[in-house]
Order: structure tokens, then sequence, then C-alpha cells
């Protein structure tokens, strides 16, 4: 069989430069996703701004965020590729000396893994995991708070993929928890656009929060709304503080939806899904007596 041939059927490939993990110098190879070829059949886009894609016959399950994170086989270091080397000393010894930990934690969670094989959903799972992970270690430098939000909802995705295959197992419940901590996280990020506490322009080519579209800040807003409205009654058990949490995601909302009548630049998806957002968030506040 020819090496066109042979490509023309697989859905990845591996790097002939070696990927050198700075943690622990374990040497690997990265592997990459081939492009076209017909492996991408996209689907709609979802409310979380996730794009969905459509099992394919000749590849079958094909994800492109499967290969975003690099991970070390061998301590299980997992950053996105720009931040690999960006390691001070601090953050050197604060990963390596959690890497005991970090295995026990995500085998408890997904079983045993070996990143020297092919990415499949569960490595993809646990990639983002460790990446949220190891970013918590990660100085301001690297902006690391948008960076956890975005593998916080890219890992909760994982896990609803995961729970519609294997329905009895709890995947639905860490989807969960991933959600609510992915609006946490983007709450915190909309603070930090608006602080400065964190370089978040270091994060703009990466908020995604898919791999198809960057909605870049435009997407941090609308997610910051969309999931405080998913799961105010985590946030904010009581009523009154619904009423002020879900205040000031609107606002914030408005501005976004001002600016994307305003300006002919703004892309039509995030304009029309914020709109919707909106009107929600109004009929909402409506019925629990606050703002309209």
């Amino acid at each position: 069989m020819s090496q066109a041939a042979a490509q023309s059927k697989k859905v990845s490939f591996r790097a002939k430069e070696s990927t050198a993990c700075p943690i622990c110098d374990e040497n690997h190879q990265k592997e990459q996703m081939f492009q076209g070829g017909g492996r991408l059949i996209a689907g709609k886009l979802a409310q979380d701004l996730r794009r969905l894609y459509e099992k394919n016959r000749k590849f079958g399950r094909v994800s492109p965020l499967d290969y975003v994170m690099t991970v070390c086989p061998r301590c299980l270091y997992s950053s996105f590729p720009k931040d690999w080397n960006a390691l001070n000393p601090a953050d050197n010894e604060a990963i390596r000396m959690a890497t005991d930990a970090r295995r026990s934690y995500i085998e408890k969670i997904l079983g045993p893994l070996d990143f020297t094989q092919d990415r499949q959903i569960v490595l993809g799972a646990a990639s983002y995991l460790l990446g949220m992970d190891c970013y918590q270690l990660r100085g301001v430098s690297v902006a690391p708070t948008p960076k956890k939000a975005v593998c916080a909802i890219r890992a909760a995705w994982y896990f609803s993929d995961l729970h519609d295959e294997f329905p009895n197992l709890g995947y639905d419940k860490i989807r969960d928890l991933l959600y609510q901590k992915a609006a946490v996280i983007y709450g915190y990020t909309l603070e930090l656009m608006q602080n400065g506490n964190e370089p978040v322009d270091q994060a703009a080519g990466m908020l995604g929060p898919d791999t198809d579209n960057n909605w870049g800040f435009d997407g941090v807003i609308y997610l910051n709304a969309f999931l405080t409205k998913k799961f105010k009654d985590q946030m904010a058990p009581k009523p009154e503080d619904q009423v002020l949490l879900l205040s000031r995601a609107k606002r914030t909302l408005a501005r976004l939806y001002g600016s994307g009548k305003a300006s002919k630049g703004k892309p039509g998806p995030i304009v029309e899904m914020t709109r919707e957002l909106y009107d929600e968030y109004n009929a909402i506040l409506e019925a629990m007596g606050g703002e309209k």
C-alpha cells in the first residue's frame, strides 16, 4: 500500500520531531490530526458553543479536540502547546512534585492511561482534566484562569459523550461538576478582563471554546451568562442571591448584545444566540421579581 493510501485511512500521525517534557525530560512524538480528506463532518453549533461532529462512516468518531493538549506520557504534565516550555522554576517544581498525585487523581476517574497510544475519547477527556490540574499550579504570567475555563468546559463535553456511551458509570455527575467549575472560572475570567490581574490577552488565541471558531472574549461573556443561568441553583441557593447573580450576568450580556447590533463585524451566530439568551434572562428575572 502506498504512503498516500495508508494516510487516507488514518485520522492522525506522529510528528517527526521529538517533544521533550520540561518537567521530567521524557521525549515523545506528539500526535497530530491529518487535515482534510473528509475526516470531519461538521454538525450544528450547540448552545454552549460546542461544534458537534457527525460520526464518520469511514473513520468513526473524529474530534479535533483530542489532539490539542500536549501531554507527557511519563509524568502527565499537560498544557496548551504555547505554554509547554513557558515554565518558571517555581511552576516547574510544583508540577514535578505533584506528579504522583496527578496520576492517582486521573486514574481514580478514568482508570490507567497510556498517552503513548493514539488519542481517543478517554485520553481526550484526561488531557483536559490534567490541563486543569497543571494550570492550577502555573503563575499569572501565562494567564492560567481563562485556560482553566476552556479546559473545564471541554472536559465537560467529553464526559457528556462518555455518559452517552457508558450511561451507568456516573460520568453525568462528573460532567455537571465540570460545567459548574467552568461557570465559576468563566466568572473569574470576566473579572480578569476588567481588572487586568492576569494578562488574559495571552489566552485570546485559544479561548475557543471549541476549535472551529474562536469566539474570543465575546465567547467568555456569552458562556459566563449561559453557564450562570444553567447552574444558578448551585451557584446561589437563595433566590435573592440568584437575582443578584443573574442581574450581573445580564448587564454584561447586554453590552455584548448591544455591540453585536451596532457592529457588522460581529459573527452572526453568536449575536443571534446572545439575543435568545438575553430574552431568556428577561423572562427568568421577571418571573423571579427581579429587574426586567
